[in-house]
């Protein structure tokens, strides 16, 4: 017999939240460009990168994005061998710095 309290997490007939897709996926996205097709992931890492846009450091616990390109020659493996660490807003303008 199904137990009939109410649920704590969610008050009595309200509706589902609707699903977050980034948070379901590991914070990995697919973005296409000028540049080419990425795969993107936020992290937070341990230690300090450089950005290969601006050339300044990623300090450690600083948020940021791995990236790596999927249309490369050697497929998305070869690109994943490739991947860089870059602050998010220097991702973003990537494409006007080409």
């Amino acid at each position: 017999m199904p137990n009939r309290r109410p649920s704590r997490k969610r008050p009595w007939n309200a509706e589902h939240p609707e699903l977050d897709v980034e948070r379901a996926r590991g914070g990995v996205r697919h973005v296409d460009g000028r540049d080419g097709q990425w795969t993107v992931r936020r992290v937070t890492g341990d230690k300090s990168y450089i950005c290969p846009a601006c050339h300044q450091q990623i300090p450690p616990g600083t948020p940021h994005v791995v990236a790596w390109q999927r249309d490369v020659v050697g497929g998305e493996a070869a690109g994943l061998e490739a991947r860089r660490h870059w602050h998010s807003s220097c991702f973003d303008r990537r494409e006007r710095l080409r």
